[in-house]
């Protein structure tokens, strides 16, 4: 695979980007769709997929498992492969969420540690827990898994999670989907990704109650029972990450952007903090339009919070943006440690960030930036260099742009549409 890297030429802090940027679809919701096809007897079709590097693994994942996939359908095998392949699944967080609906179709699976993004720990004991208070035997030899349900099928449970994961509610409730009778999740996330992911299922024949709230109740069809898609289609939620990350682009670099294709409702709390700094936008029913101002905007503070708080994966580019603010900011991230190694290079950048600890960052602006060689840590941190270089005077490259990739559509050519000029240049 080739490497390649993004040449941003940087506009010195002046507000010339201008038209309009449609949001994807959401990779946080279409990943978790494409493993749900496990539970199905028949195709399953998603739509407004976003064709980014992350969702190209995952139906990797599913042909190496078995699968037929076409374009956006998955075409159940006759009996899956319930050893998932070590290369994808190493290199794929995501897949971490095929081990729910493996074990409860196959009674059996085989998972490696999953990768993705270094943002700090990222345990998989509530899956493992998870899965032995159904019932399964969990053995683990040279950081393989292997997961085996009782003879009979996995059994329902009580399951309350100490801490809200959205990966853990999504596994263990479609684990649950074929297990014999009624399991409940406590403390259960309430993203809407997972009530786009739920909803569909329920429509599909799965018998799910409680969705949008922190207890989910499912009611076991058994083993041996699968689902029907009868020609139902995913749509997939638009991408609320995205969403911020482009108002923050049209707030800090934008004479007027309009986000549009999104859903405002599912970022209220990250525009509340706009409005707060001062940021001139307006909503309409799936658009939001920014309008940079040339007075800076005034510095406020952020706490990362599970949904509907202010989304972690949006905590790197807020700090850009938080740089270039009057007064002083705080981040304080409250999901994973080690989210803040992009700090040492926005202050080579000319940002004053201190790291007040892993959790905790203060941010001192306004500050004016200066382009630099950066190479992107992880999706959300690569967003983030994008959007200082937009900001920044003169020239910056920020190598390894599948890491970009891995979360965001043509990035490039998305934001040349609204008159930046970024390029993408192929390494040898």
């Amino acid at each position: 695979m080739k490497k390649s890297k993004f040449v941003v030429e940087g506009l010195a802090g002046q507000k010339k980007l201008a038209g309009r940027i449609r949001v994807g679809g959401a990779k946080n919701a279409v990943l978790k769709a494409l493993a749900a096809s496990v539970l199905f007897d028949d195709a399953v079709t998603l739509d407004n997929v976003p064709e980014i590097e992350d969702v190209a693994r995952m139906k990797e994942l599913l042909v190496a498992a078995g699968a037929q996939v076409e374009g956006n359908t998955v075409v159940p095998p006759s009996e899956w492969d319930p050893s998932l392949d070590q290369s994808i699944a190493g290199k794929l967080r995501a897949s971490i969420v095929m081990t729910g609906p493996m074990l409860a179709r196959m009674g059996r699976v085989c998972f490696p540690l999953p990768g993705g993004d270094v943002i700090g720990d990222r345990p998989i004991d509530l899956f493992v827990a998870g899965f032995r208070a159904m019932g399964a035997t969990v053995e683990i030899d040279d950081h393989q898994y292997t997961v085996i349900a009782p003879e009979g099928g996995l059994q329902g449970a009580d399951i309350f999670f100490p801490f809200v994961s959205v990966t853990a509610t999504e596994t263990l409730m479609m684990c649950a989907i074929l297990a014999h009778g009624t399991t409940t999740l406590g403390n259960a996330a309430i993203e809407p990704e997972i009530i786009a992911l739920a909803e569909y299922l329920a429509s599909c024949g799965a018998k799910i109650t409680g969705i949008g709230t922190p207890t989910l109740y499912i009611e076991g069809l058994g083993r041996g029972k699968l689902l029907h898609a009868e020609g139902q289609v995913f749509m997939t939620p638009p991408d609320r990450i995205e969403t911020g990350s482009f108002v923050l682009f049209g707030a800090l670099a934008g004479a007027e952007v309009v986000v549009e294709h999104c859903n405002p409702k599912h970022v209220e709390a990250f525009l509340q903090l706009m409005k707060q700094a001062g940021v001139d936008f307006t909503v309409g029913p799936d658009s939001i339009t920014v309008r940079g101002k040339s007075t800076p905007y005034q510095a406020v503070s952020v706490r990362t919070h599970e949904y509907p708080g202010f989304a972690t994966d949006t905590q790197a580019p807020m700090a850009v943006f938080l740089s270039q603010c009057d007064g002083e900011s705080t981040i304080l991230e409250t999901i994973f440690d080690g989210r803040f190694r992009y700090a040492d290079d926005l202050v080579r950048m000319g940002a004053d960030i201190l790291v007040m600890n892993p959790h905790k960052i203060l941010i001192r602006g306004s500050r004016a930036l200066v382009g630099r060689d950066m190479e992107s840590l992880d999706i959300r941190a690569g967003l983030a260099y994008l959007l200082a270089a937009t900001v920044a005077e003169g020239t910056s490259n920020i190598d390894n742009a599948y890491i970009i990739d891995r979360g965001y559509e043509h990035i490039e050519q998305r934001l040349q549409g609204l008159g930046l000029n970024i390029q993408r240049v192929e390494e040898e």
